[in-house]
């Protein structure tokens, strides 16, 4: 890093060079096989998030890089021509030259790419960290680093050691405290930034702290950045109200500093373009707001057929999208309650397209229920998890407090309304629906319970009783607001102004080198 030392703070780039540090990322990189560049891999909510900011900034001709895990066994894996689906419309390609691979045997055979808190996801962050600050930083010579979660929390330390401006994206509030001691075995040398670290108790020398003051690695992302990003005004302010508990107490503090500093930005995500039922080639027949009605039922069957389900284009599905980990509580409230709701509803039918440790669990009830014809679960595959959107007419979304909600926004762009408890980022993106006044796009619940999630599916369940005509005309609205106001250009210039803003505040120009197109973010 002596070399960015060396410059006094004058970068040497044309323009800004950002460099993206995240553990996930949905997308193989260029040259890892024949479908590169393809949302195969599944990571999870912030993967996504990630790779949609990674590529809409490239397009708008930002100097960006990314660092990542390799992965080589999750790409090996995931990089065949069947259930791939590259992303359509790019213009341009991420190229090689800007996807920097972290190196080491602890990442090379991992199974999968969403991450927990056990030791050996620990141990993953440490060796993707170590190589990030030893050798990707150096090479990339980044002006600014965009870093995204507790995975990351050591790298805004480290960068402020150098000078060099950092932002710190948080996603989960979930996140291991180490030892220096420890960080140090994995190759990192924490002595040159652990004043920069957070702690779990004030520290007094470094030889003091090293074997017996744990580092909070989220909490140190969000103390040693200049800015820190959320995913949703909403969640952000759920976490850091005075009667919250809902964050960790130290968490909550240093939000709550940086908050009074100024330094808290929260950006809605937007889906990346590539979800559009009108171009969307995972589907049967791709359609307009205006061909809705009949396009969705062509994929409603190709969905059911698929899926081995009872072959109806009449029914009502239940898509849901998200990770099924048995530690989250609306995992538990939905398998607590799908016994109820086949019941309730005999003509409902349910589809998990999704992996998790909760999956096996849920498999063995729909076949001690013996609803294999009406329920169906299979691991994630991007194929059929844009079919699903295609081929459903609700999205089931009964999280506790989800910090950026993309399902929702996808649902309603696909015509397929969410069912969904009334907290964090959901809240920010779904309204419930009053379907005789024309305003709402999906169905909410505020008390998280059996109770609350049953009238919620009560409320789809009408709307899905009622006239043909009037049923089209609100999915037709709710599907234009959405592809109109869930605008990718609209998120990528809320972040180009947010890096300005990590970079002292001054205009900064990103624009092709080669071309005269160029954004300015005052």
């Amino acid at each position: 890093m002596e070399e960015k030392q060396s410059i006094n703070g004058k970068s040497p780039h044309a323009t800004p060079r950002i460099l993206i540090v995240t553990p996930e990322v949905t997308f193989a990189p260029s040259g890892m096989g024949p479908d590169s560049l393809s949302i195969c891999a599944r990571a999870g909510g912030l993967g996504d998030i990630c790779a949609a900011q990674i590529h809409a900034l490239f397009e708008r001709g930002v100097d960006v890089h990314l660092a990542m895990p390799n992965y080589r066994n999750v790409f090996k894996n995931s990089t065949h021509p069947t259930p791939a689906l590259d992303i359509p419309q790019r213009p341009r390609k991420l190229p090689e030259n800007r996807i920097h691979l972290a190196q080491d045997r602890s990442f090379y055979y991992h199974s999968r790419l969403f991450m927990d808190t056990s030791w050996e996801t620990i141990r993953i962050s440490l060796a993707f960290q170590r190589e990030v600050i030893n050798r990707i930083i150096p090479e990339v010579q980044p002006d600014l680093i965009h870093c995204y979660d507790w995975m990351t929390g050591l790298i805004p330390a480290m960068a402020k050691c150098v000078g060099i401006p950092c932002l710190f994206s948080f996603y989960r509030l979930d996140a291991p405290h180490l030892l220096l001691h420890t960080i140090e075995e994995q190759g990192i040398d924490a002595a040159l930034f652990w004043q920069n670290c957070f702690f779990g108790r004030m520290p007094g020398s470094y030889e003091e702290t090293r074997h017996s003051n744990p580092v909070d690695l989220l909490a140190t992302g969000v103390f040693a950045a200049q800015w820190v990003g959320a995913l949703s005004p909403t969640y952000l302010t759920s976490l850091t109200q005075s009667q919250s508990d809902l964050a960790p107490p130290v968490l909550k503090g240093e939000l709550q500093r940086k908050m009074q500093d100024g330094r808290v930005r929260a950006v809605l995500p937007a889906p990346d373009p590539s979800f559009n039922p009108a171009t969307d080639r995972a589907l049967l027949r791709p359609y307009s707001p205006e061909t809705h009605f009949s396009g969705k039922l062509f994929n409603k069957l190709q969905l059911q057929e698929t899926l081995g389900l009872c072959m109806d284009s009449t029914v009502p599905i239940c898509f849901w999208p998200t990770r099924l980990d048995s530690s989250r509580r609306g995992c538990r409230l939905m398998l607590n309650c799908l016994e109820e709701i086949l019941q309730r509803y005999r003509h409902l039918q349910i589809v998990f397209v999704a992996d998790g440790d909760g999956q096996s669990e849920l498999a063995n009830r729909i076949a001690s229920l013996g609803a294999a014809d009406r329920v169906a679960v299979c691991d994630f595959d991007a194929r059929r998890y844009r079919l699903a959107y295609g081929g459903s007419d609700f999205v089931l979304m009964p999280l506790y407090l989800d910090p950026c909600a993309l399902p929702c926004r996808i649902g309603q762009r696909y015509g397929a309304l969410p069912i969904a408890f009334d907290a964090g980022a959901i809240h920010d993106c779904t309204a419930h629906l009053n379907w005789e006044t024309g305003h709402g796009n999906g169905f909410l619940f505020r008390y998280f319970d059996a109770t609350g999630f049953f009238w919620a599916i009560d409320q789809a369940m009408a709307f899905y009783r009622q006239p043909k005509d009037l049923r089209s005309r609100e999915v037709q609205r709710i599907m234009r607001d959405s592809l109109e106001q869930a605008n990718s250009d609209v998120t990528i210039e809320h972040v180009i102004e947010l890096y300005s803003r990590a970079m002292d505040g001054a205009p900064v120009r990103f624009g092709h080198s080669d071309s005269d197109h160029s954004l300015i973010a005052a």
